[in-house]
Parts: C-alpha cells; sequence; structure tokens
C-alpha cells in the first residue's frame, strides 16, 4: 500500500511576502510534503505589486524550501485546492482579532468542499504586527523593513516605492 503525498495550499495577496508568511511556510512544510503558494486575486484589492512581481519575490524568497510550489489562482480557493489534489489550506495567524474572520471564512471553505481542511498556523511572536499593508506604508515613508521582509523582497520594495 502507497502513502499518497499530502499536499496543502497556502493562498494569499503576498503583497509583499513578509518574514511571517515565511515563517508560517515554514511550520507548513514540516507538517505537509508539498505546499503550494498561491497569489489569490481578489477583486476589491489594488496590489502594489502586479502579479509576476509577487511570483517573482515569492519564488526567489522560498528558493530555499524543496517542498514549496509557487503559482496563481482565480475564483474558489477550494476549487484550486481540489485541483491541486490538496487535502488542507493553511491559514497563519497573528491576533485574536484574526479569528473571527478566518474561521468565516473556514465555515464558508467547509461548506463548499468538506473534504479540504483548514489548518490555522500562528506565526511567531516576532512576526504577529507583521502584515503587507504596514510594510508598504513603512517604505513609503523611507523606514527599513529589513528585518521584516527577505532581502530581495526589501530590494524590490525600495524599487517599487522609492523612485
Amino acid at each position: 500500500m502507497s502513502i499518497s503525498p499530502k499536499t496543502a495550499i497556502y493562498p494569499g495577496s503576498f503583497d509583499p511576502i513578509t518574514l511571517g508568511h515565511m515563517d508560517v511556510i515554514d511550520r507548513a512544510i514540516k507538517i505537509f510534503d508539498k505546499v503550494v503558494l498561491t497569489v489569490a486575486t481578489h477583486r476589491d484589492k489594488s496590489p502594489l505589486f502586479d502579479l509576476e512581481e509577487r511570483i517573482d519575490m515569492i519564488r526567489e524568497s522560498t528558493n530555499k524550501f524543496e517542498k514549496v510550489e509557487v503559482t496563481s489562482s482565480e475564483g474558489l480557493i477550494v476549487d484550486f485546492a481540489e485541483e491541486k489534489g490538496a487535502v488542507a489550506l493553511i491559514r497563519g495567524l497573528r491576533f485574536v482579532s484574526d479569528i473571527e474572520f478566518e474561521f468565516q471564512l473556514a465555515w464558508m471553505n467547509r461548506n463548499l468542499n468538506a473534504e479540504i481542511i483548514t489548518v490555522f498556523l500562528m506565526t511567531d511572536a516576532r512576526y504577529t504586527h507583521l502584515n503587507s499593508s504596514i510594510i508598504r506604508e513603512v517604505t513609503t515613508l523611507g523606514g527599513n523593513v529589513d528585518n521584516f521582509v527577505t532581502p530581495y523582497v526589501s530590494q524590490k520594495l525600495k524599487e517599487k516605492l522609492n523612485k
């Protein structure tokens, strides 16, 4: 009897990817055989970086992980997960305030496809205050974000925001 590999999907806008995201990825690959990071598109968001730029930054930031695939997706994430043969969705939690929204999302996804489970992973305490919006704002105002993103992402932020 062979055991099939367990794949998880980690969706997000990743605009840009932060060390908080990287911490969640590091935890997820310890649980799953493969983690697919997907840049999910949102109609209500106007990203700073276009899709190709975000995928590039994620690939560069995660190239040390053998078990990570980077792609993009549109539509329902549970449909994408099913297409990829995934068993789970990864969601990162920072604060208690994240839980209400994340639970609503998890329940909706469960109603859409009960076979795909949602796994919540807490970020390390060093990263609980991080989100991509804050990183973009600090960079715009000339602040140093080198402790919160990979060197490659920091470079791309500076190029984009401090022209």
